[in-house]
Formats: C-alpha cells, sequence, structure tokens
C-alpha cells in the first residue's frame, strides 16, 4: 500500500471556528435544510425488538423543545444538567438540548446509587432528565440531596417528576442555539466508581479534537451509504465524545440499541441494519469471536471499518477481525481528558501488529522519561499529550480542567504536556507499543 501517514500529519491544521456548538453542528444545521432534515439520524430498537426511526428533523424537534423547556424551568449558561437514561433517541436529544442552551451536559447514567449522589453533589446539580430504566437511583439520590430540585422523566409517572412528553407538549420546536465559543464548557464526565468522584470538563471543541482520529480510524468516514454504531453507552466518553457525536457531526445515521447486547444481538444488529462502521471495546468483538468464529458464513455483513477502543491490542483479536469479519481493526487510544490521540488508519498507513498506532493528525504526541525529557526511541516513558499541535495552535481534543479540582489537574500536566498515565515506548518506525511498568516504579 501507499503510506499517507507523512505527508497526511505534515499538512493537517487544526481549524477552529471563533463560535463553535456541539448541537448546532450534529443537528441543528441539518434540521435547517428540509432535505438534510428528512435523513436518518438514529435507528433504534429496545430490548423487545420493537424499533422506530429518529429523522434529523424529528430530532431537532425534540431538542428544540426540551431546551426551550430547560430555560423555563430556569436552566441557565454554565449549569450543570444530569441525564440517567437508557440507550436511547431521547438520550441524544437531551444531551443536544443542554449543550443548544449553553448549559453543561453530564451523563451520570448506569451508576451505583453512591457514586451517582456523590457525583450530583461534586457538581451541583440541581436539574436533572432520566427514564423509567434509571429513575430509581436518581430518586433516591434526590432523597439525599435537596438542592436536586427539579426532574424530568420519560416513560415515569412520580409526583416528583415533570413528564417529559408534558413538558415538549408544551413548547414550540423553534430554538436558536446559544452561541458558545469552542474553549467554552460543554460535558462534564466523570469516570467509574472506586474513588471520589473526578469530573473531567470537556469544551465543545472537543468534538473538533475528535475528529481526525474518527475519520481516520474508520476508514476515512463518511462514505456513501456508511451506517454507524458502538455498543459502548452514550453516556460514557466512547459512546458519546468517540461515536455519537462525530457520527452525527457528518449528518448519518447511528444505531442505539437499548438494553443488553449479546454476542448473537450484536450480529443480528449488524445484519439487519447493515452496519458500515463499528468503534467496540475489545470484550465485545471478544465475545463475538467466541459466538460465531466465522460470522459471514451465517451473516450477511456490510462492515467496512473497525476500530477497537482498548488500550492493549491484541493480536489474535486483530488477526479474528481480518479473517472473518472482512476487514482489519484499527486501534485507538482516548483518555477521558483527549479523545482520539493514538490509533490507526489501515487504508492509509500500515499497520504494526502489536503496536497501539501512530499519532493521529492534529495531536503532538510524545514518550517522556521522569524528568518530563522526550525518550529515544526505544526507551521507555510515558505518553504525553501537548497542549499545542507542531504549529502552535491549541490542541482542541484536550479537557479544560476536573471540575472544581485545579490541584488535581495541575498534577496531570508537566509543563505543556499532559500526562496520560500510560507506559509506552516508540519503536524504529514510529510506531507506539505499549511498555510494563518499570520494576523499580511505584504503580
Amino acid at each position: 500500500m501507499n503510506d499517507q501517514y507523512s505527508e497526511l500529519y505534515s499538512s493537517y491544521q487544526w481549524l477552529v471556528p471563533s463560535q463553535f456548538n456541539i448541537a448546532q453542528a450534529c443537528v441543528h444545521r441539518w434540521a435547517e435544510n428540509p432535505f438534510e432534515g428528512r435523513r436518518i439520524a438514529i435507528y433504534h430498537e429496545n430490548e423487545l425488538g420493537q424499533r422506530e426511526v429518529w429523522t434529523y428533523s424529528r430530532l431537532a424537534d425534540s431538542c428544540g423543545k426540551l431546551a426551550n423547556g430547560l430555560l423555563k424551568m430556569g436552566v441557565r449558561p454554565g449549569d450543570r444538567v444530569a441525564v440517567t437514561m437508557e440507550q436511547r433517541p431521547e438520550l441524544a436529544a437531551a444531551h443536544l438540548a443542554i449543550l443548544s442552551i449553553g448549559a453543561i451536559a453530564t451523563p451520570l447514567s448506569g451508576y451505583p446509587y453512591d457514586h451517582l449522589a456523590a457525583c450530583l453533589d461534586d457538581a451541583d446539580i440541581r436539574v436533572a432528565i432520566t427514564d423509567a430504566e434509571s429513575a430509581p437511583g436518581l430518586l433516591g439520590a434526590q432523597a439525599r440531596r435537596p438542592a436536586l430540585a427539579q426532574i424530568v422523566g420519560l416513560d415515569l409517572d412520580h409526583e416528583a417528576v415533570i413528564p417529559w412528553r408534558t413538558l415538549l407538549a408544551r413548547q414550540l420546536p423553534d430554538l436558536k442555539p446559544l452561541s458558545t465559543r469552542p474553549f467554552g464548557p460543554a460535558l462534564l464526565m466523570y469516570g467509574p466508581p472506586g474513588a471520589a468522584p473526578l469530573g473531567a470538563l470537556l469544551p465543545h471543541g472537543a468534538l473538533i479534537g475528535s475528529l481526525p482520529g474518527f475519520v481516520a480510524s474508520q476508514n476515512w468516514f463518511p462514505q456513501k451509504g456508511d451506517i454507524f454504531w458502538t455498543p459502548s453507552t452514550w453516556s460514557t466518553h466512547p459512546g458519546l465524545v468517540l461515536g455519537l457525536l462525530p457520527a452525527l457531526y457528518f449528518g448519518l445515521p447511528v444505531l442505539s440499541l437499548a438494553g443488553y447486547v449479546s454476542a448473537q444481538r450484536a450480529l443480528e444488529a449488524l445484519e439487519r441494519y447493515q452496519i458500515t462502521n463499528v468503534l467496540a471495546p475489545a470484550a465485545m468483538l471478544s465475545a463475538i469471536m467466541e459466538y460465531a468464529p466465522l460470522p459471514r458464513r451465517q451473516h450477511h455483513l456490510a462492515l467496512r471499518a473497525v476500530a477497537l477502543q482498548e488500550p492493549d491490542p491484541d493480536p489474535a483479536l486483530h488477526a479474528w477481525c481480518e479473517k472473518s469479519l472482512g476487514c482489519p481493526a484499527n486501534q485507538t487510544l482516548s483518555c477521558t481528558e483527549a479523545g482520539y490521540i493514538l490509533g490507526d488508519s489501515h487504508r492509509k498507513w500500515p499497520l504494526a501488529p502489536g503496536s497501539l498506532g501512530k499519532p493521529y493528525p492534529g495531536h503532538r504526541l510524545a514518550v517522556l522519561d521522569s524528568l518530563g525529557r522526550p525518550c529515544a526511541p526505544g526507551k521507555r516513558g510515558e505518553i504525553a499529550l501537548n497542549r499545542h499541535d507542531r504549529y502552535g495552535h491549541p490542541d482542541p481534543a484536550l479537557f479544560l480542567g476536573y471540575w472544581g479540582n485545579e490541584a488535581a489537574a495541575q498534577a496531570r500536566f508537566r509543563g505543556d504536556w499532559f500526562l496520560t498515565g500510560m507506559r509506552a515506548f516508540i519503536d524504529e518506525n514510529g510506531y507506539y507499543r505499549r511498555a510494563q511498568p518499570d520494576p523499580q516504579r511505584n504503580p
């Protein structure tokens, strides 16, 4: 193949506009044009197999009505609004409605009660949006947190909840999204349970920052007929920032599956909706590999790109993807604080088995030693992302800091370098490879 990496990387420059709002970029601009608005935004299927289709116009209408309802409830720019819902189109509408009015969307689905309550306290959440599946935990937290004064609930009959459908029925869909700056706050993403809540605050420009890696790892998305799916929930950084939002940015369809997704259900959905592009955790593909070692014998698949979001490449899984799914898997590396910083794009540069790939265009990466100096090839250190690209422009993918914890944010930097916490070395061909911790190094 023709290795195009050097040309792509050296020629890329960030073009970040002075004003940028994720919701405007992902839904409102498509719905403004009647022709574009009729395009499919989301194919949805619940756990019972019931299906529905949301166009960009329908998504924009729900987003606009909910946004106007939130404004009347007193939500203002900079306010944090929690979202706890299962995978469904309304979850996308909720995130986009919050962003439309300059508030900060705070996804908190799937957390156990104690961690949920702690996150609500940490972010000073006063308004939340939920559904029947996720409501019990949120209502329990509300009993302990009186400041959570207003909850909007979908498919939920409860005296403490404002019904979603009632709220939207009283609003007009017309909405002009608030003009926001690309480095203004947009998303507050909390980590998994186990420690004190630490919320990474991402800017609207984080979507711009994710686009080079998304396009490259999806083999130059979009192409005509592309349909995207990720099994990662849209309340997580991979599902939302690395999956849903970039796909909607390009105005193409996304698949949503509510409930548990088994290997069998995943294969059936890939065939039924003729999914072309996937971003998946390695565990999902491993389950499919175990369930159906030769899936194309039983299923007519349309896959043209599979991206893996795990930090530890599995050569056996990569070999299976190429042989049995019909396309090599592109390894990707991200963290909540910065998405798609490193990875593969097998249509544009050669894969190196067992590696993490190379820096995606726009990102300036290095492996640093314990003194913060770039390591020579082959020497182990910590992967770090610079605040600026090779031309001195700010990297829009990088987070703004941790909510209410400046000390924790500063501890992640050495000068202009953000420390990812991942150990690696760079081989003689410029590929990053995971390294085991040094024996004398504390974990």
